[in-house]
């Protein structure tokens, strides 16, 4: 079939035929359809979600139990040290995790999984702009996944030069053991990763502003994919610069330039061949793209958090537009602070003052979303469904993060707090407490769109229950050590005796870790039975008013069986106009009825 886009162009729909159906490897490997690539993303994403959660036990181990034997797979891993962590593991264990979880997990969860599968389906469109170019963005991921996964093979075990990758521990390979072949690995996998992240940006882009349905103004939107569309900006304008960075980085290592190392260095009784180049141009090249990352990280988790508590709470989305103009706030400002990361560099006092401001000012556009969050649900029905439990849970976690995240803009106070827990702190609760919070709800929310199955709801409000309150035993908890200076990237801080009445804390907090692991087992089993056995979900399951809840679950090729056409914005719940507290999109106004057919449908 054919549709029509918001500016009255016809697009062709691809063919059965084009997608490959029927032929196992282009339908369900090489796939160019849109809700296949989003698929991928998401399983591959949740491996590795696992695989950075195990490191981060690894890390919680040595901090409880300091050079403790590790049950079961410590003789395995650490036979030579008498199965106890060694320092250089516990380095690379730190870089890893962080690496991991940032490029491997929330970012290709958000943008590559969920903004592959809605972005189309919540726009009205057949698929994405260029679908071709949509598979090569998930398959360039596969280089990265292989590079990172294969440095844990060679020396070193992984590169352990931290995730920022600092020069010259991370340009010289002599520099540590993890700073070889391991790091090289991790340069190139983190180029790819920086690659396919580029040509999914210009695609959503691209897709986002000419292949709207008729009647889809911007203004009409979801804020998922106005949390879609600034992310993939940001990813348009950031990621060059530290794709760039990668490739001097490399260049450094392996051509002999000079980018980053310094003029007569010396390394392990090695001087450097080349010099002249300078450590801290990385950490700006690196912060240019590494703070907006923040905002890739968190701002489609404010987008789909918005969407679940506007349908949960049964009531339109409280200041739409304030809040498009907050996140797009957030965007701009977001490429003017990178500086804040630097506080301790030796920065310029004038300079780091200029960053301090410009942090700061981030919290009026944060504080209109949450402020917007509070007026939506207050005075709502609220259905306290699994997807919106984990959707309000975000909000408090992101308040938390926050407000922390205030002490950290100020230069005098970063300066003491940089190389402690209340950074660490601080970070999880933004992107743990609230960007994966946001994405377990988007799951439950989505997940009978994506497989046409219902997930079990006592399975996933006691999968809610745990990981709360396990997360926040863990990381709540280090805004105590971060207060009383408990430093970071030490496998042994008890080595300093100021530090040592701190052990049963954190034993407490390595406890919360390995149960709050191990709750997920709760979603393991919920995710994966419900795909085959769960009931079966309609079109419109959550009585939700976005376009994707008209299309078929899950939808087929070509994603709509009509031609939507919009004719409001997707927040009017409990609309006067109707009998029922929803009004789809794609109702013309003033029709009645309660159905589970699409309004275009009925009227047919």
């Amino acid at each position: 079939m054919s549709s029509i886009t918001a500016d009255g162009q016809a697009t062709h729909a691809h063919t059965s035929n084009e997608f490959g159906v029927g032929e196992f490897i282009t339908t369900y490997v090489f796939s160019r359809d849109h809700k296949v690539i989003g698929l991928q993303f998401l399983f591959s994403t949740l491996l590795w979600f696992l695989i950075g959660g195990l490191l981060a036990i690894g890390i919680r181990w040595q901090l409880a139990w300091p050079w403790s034997d590790m049950p079961v797979i410590g003789p395995m891993l650490f036979s030579a040290e008498g199965g106890q962590i060694s320092p250089e593991f516990y380095t690379m264990l730190f870089t890893m995790h962080a690496t991991v979880m940032t490029f491997l997990v929330i970012i290709p969860i958000l943008a590559g999984a969920f903004g592959n599968y809605l972005i189309p389906l919540m726009i009205g469109a057949d698929d994405m702009a260029f679908p071709t170019l949509n598979m090569l963005s998930y398959w360039v991921m596969w280089p990265a996944f292989l590079f990172f996964g294969g440095s844990f093979f060679v020396a070193g075990n992984g590169a352990s030069s931290g995730w920022t990758s600092y020069p010259p521990l991370s340009s010289i390979s002599e520099a540590a053991p993890g700073s070889g072949l391991a790091q090289t690995m991790w340069l190139i996998a983190l180029t790819c990763v920086g690659i396919s992240s580029m040509m999914g940006s210009v695609n959503y882009m691209t897709t986002i502003i000419q292949m709207r349905a008729p009647g889809m103004t911007m203004m009409r939107l979801p804020m998922t994919i106005w949390g879609m569309f600034i992310t993939a900006l940001l990813q348009a304008f950031a990621l060059p610069v530290l794709t760039a960075a990668g490739f001097m980085q490399l260049a450094d290592r392996m051509f002999g330039t000079g980018f980053f190392v310094p003029e007569g260095l010396i390394v392990n009784n090695s001087e450097m061949a080349a010099g002249g180049g300078q450590p801290l141009l990385w950490q700006h090249l690196f912060w240019f793209y590494s703070h907006p990352a923040v905002y890739i990280m968190i701002l489609p988790a404010m987008g789909m958090v918005s969407d679940i508590l506007a349908c949960f709470a049964r009531k339109p989305l409280f200041g739409y537009k304030p809040m498009v103009y907050a996140i797009c706030g957030i965007a701009g400002l977001g490429f003017i602070v990178w500086g804040h990361h630097m506080f301790v560099s030796g920065m310029n006092p004038g300079l780091g003052m200029t960053f301090m401001v410009a942090t700061m000012m981030i919290a009026l556009p944060s504080a209109v979303k949450t402020f917007n969050w509070l007026g939506t649900i207050y005075g709502g029905k609220i259905q306290f469904t699994t997807p919106m439990l984990f959707a309000l849970s975000f909000v408090l976690m992101f308040v938390i993060g926050g407000l922390s995240g205030i002490f950290m803009a100020a230069t005098p106070v970063d300066i003491f707090i940089h190389d402690t827990y209340f950074i660490v702190a601080h970070f999880h609760y933004v992107l743990f407490g609230g960007t994966a919070m946001a994405v377990f709800g988007a799951i439950y929310f989505w997940f009978p769109k994506m497989f046409g199955r219902m997930m079990n709801e006592p399975l996933g409000k006691v999968h809610f229950l745990l990981t709360f309150l396990f997360m926040n035993g863990t990381f709540f908890t280090m805004h105590i050590l971060g207060a009383v200076g408990f430093p970071r990237r030490l496998a042994d801080p008890y080595h300093y005796e100021t530090f040592r009445h701190l052990l049963p804390m954190n034993q407490f907090m390595t406890i919360c870790a390995i149960l709050m692991v191990a709750c997920q087992i709760f979603f393991i089993v919920n995710f994966f039975y419900s795909i085959f056995f769960g009931p079966k979900a309609g079109r419109n399951p959550w009585h939700a008013n976005g376009l994707e809840w008209q299309a078929p679950s899950p939808p087929g090729h070509g994603n709509f069986d009509f031609q939507p056409i919009v004719y409001r914005g997707p927040y009017e719940y409990n609309s006067p106009e109707v009998d029922e507290d929803y009004y789809p999109q794609t109702q013309p106004p003033n029709q009645r009825g309660d159905t589970d057919e699409p309004a275009t449908m009925v009227n047919h």
